[in-house]
């Protein structure tokens, strides 16, 4: 038993909404887009009180894993667990596994805070005592959501009608209103009793395995198995596939929030935002005189009120006005801010065409729970990469069917083993693995270490890695 509050953070989700910086296997939780944090660090940042929290318990996918671990690292941020969900099965299913972990672990008196992690909050006193109304309310027996005081008549969020006062900054839930459109929204907005619908929530765990097994019970009921069905690997707790992928996919909100006679809503003002399009991610920044947020590499001549964001190539803006620029290593975002909630259709488009579909998919800088790499050019027969690989980390033991490998050690010290012979490659020297060679890579120093890879053969895909010994399980 546990008297704090467990934190379950929920960074499994895939959204293209911030292209061409977020894609399939690039979500924006991992993602610096203002600041030296991610989204997903922002949310440890906010539950580190260890006098209130305990440590969080990371919901997320296989694809996420070695990143999630990584970035909770780098903040020195302790975890209860990383929970892998076999497939997307949408927030019910992941809520209801959170639930009986916990319970396993801490009993079914104890708190969850629910907690997506691409959403962007200031952890002021005002968010401290929305949380703190969301506790006592939830000890109540309440299954309590965050409603975000509106600011705008905004219809890319669903609304929570505010009923009845119940405890201290708790209030019963009138109803839950859709996305709406732009002339109900500005009703709703004058109303005053309506809010957004964060997402977010605090509730006991049994109380919500309770309602679960009340009003969704097949959800529950494949939570149960997969968790009951579970393997350890590492840090990371395995849900069985093939009972939790018999959940129907369907979120808290449907499966509970809107059937339950226990809701409640906490009137929140706070500053918050779920970074759902570039013209939020230009409310959230610093902005200069004109008007215009800068991130990277940029040249603004008479242009205002707008996102300009570069990873690398530097960008020259003209005369613009109310747009947003975005340029990653391999493609460039232009568009009017105020259409910005658009840029999924646009995304759909550049899917359906095999020409354009790996820039919805893959970004050019892939992470590894080593480091990662960067495609820096690819051509007939050969392929350029930047890898960087982390202080005391290794490559797995590895060899390759159909390439060879050039390494040119740019920063740091790199430790190449090739079949028998370990060699130790400093600045500025280089080496070659011949093809079908047994070969592995680490890094013993104390800073990040940087190499130029160049891949020459007859086929260059990632699945050409036969692992053969692998300190992160993938052997």
């Amino acid at each position: 038993m546990t008297e704090k509050i467990v934190p379950v953070i929920m960074a499994g989700g895939k959204g293209t909404r911030l292209w061409p910086l977020s894609r399939a296997t690039a979500a924006k939780q991992f993602i610096r887009f203002i600041g030296d944090k991610t989204l997903f660090q922002g949310t440890l940042a906010r539950v580190a009180d260890k006098s209130r929290y305990e440590p969080p318990l990371v919901v997320t996918n296989e694809e996420f894993r070695f990143l999630v671990a990584e970035q909770a690292r780098e903040m020195g941020a302790a975890l209860s667990g990383i929970v892998l969900e076999p497939e997307a099965r949408n927030t019910a299913a992941a809520v209801a596994v959170a639930a009986l972990i916990v319970a396993n672990l801490y009993g079914n008196d104890t708190l969850l805070q629910v907690l997506p992690s691409d959403h962007d909050i200031v952890s002021d006193e005002t968010y401290r005592k929305c949380v703190d109304a969301a506790v006592t309310a939830a000890r109540a027996g309440k299954i309590v959501t965050f409603g975000i005081t509106p600011t705008e008549p905004a219809t890319g969020y669903g609304y929570i009608e505010m009923g009845e006062a119940l405890t201290a900054g708790a209030n019963t839930v009138k109803r839950f209103v859709e996305k709406p459109q732009v002339e109900d929204a500005e009703k709703m907005l004058a109303a005053g009793n309506y809010f957004w619908n964060s997402g977010m929530f605090v509730f006991t765990a049994g109380q919500i395995l309770s309602e679960l097994r009340l009003l969704a019970p097949d959800v529950a009921a494949a939570a149960e198995k997969s968790v009951l069905a579970s393997s350890k690997d590492l840090d990371f707790i395995r849900l069985d596939a093939n009972a939790f992928g018999e959940s129907p996919s369907i979120s808290i909100d449907y499966a509970v929030m809107e059937k339950t006679d226990n809701a409640a809503v906490v009137p929140s003002p706070i500053s918050w935002s779920d970074l759902g399009s570039w013209d939020a991610v230009w409310k959230l920044g610093d902005a200069d005189a004109n008007g215009n947020v800068v991130s990277g590499n940029a040249t603004l001549v008479n242009t205002h009120n707008s996102l300009v964001m570069s990873r690398n190539n530097h960008l020259a803006v003209q005369g613009m006005d109310g747009v947003a620029v975005i340029a990653s290593e391999d493609a460039v975002y232009v568009g009017r801010l105020d259409e910005s909630q658009q840029v999924g259709n646009l995304v759909k488009l550049l899917a359906a065409d095999e020409k354009t579909a790996v820039l919805t998919e893959n970004h050019p800088t892939s992470l590894r729970p080593w480091g990662g790499y960067t495609s820096v050019l690819n051509g007939e027969r050969f392929q350029v990469k930047r890898l960087f690989v982390h202080p005391d980390k290794k490559l797995s033991l590895q060899k390759h069917h159909h390439r060879s490998e050039h390494w040119i050690c740019v920063k740091g010290t790199a430790e190449v083993t090739i079949d028998d012979k370990v060699t130790m490659l400093h600045e500025n020297q280089s080496i070659y693995i011949p093809q079908g060679a047994v070969h592995r890579l680490g890094n013993p120093g104390k800073i990040l270490l940087e190499l130029i890879e160049i891949q020459t053969g007859s086929y260059l895909g990632e699945d050409d890695i036969i692992r053969l010994v692998d300190e992160f399980g993938r052997s």
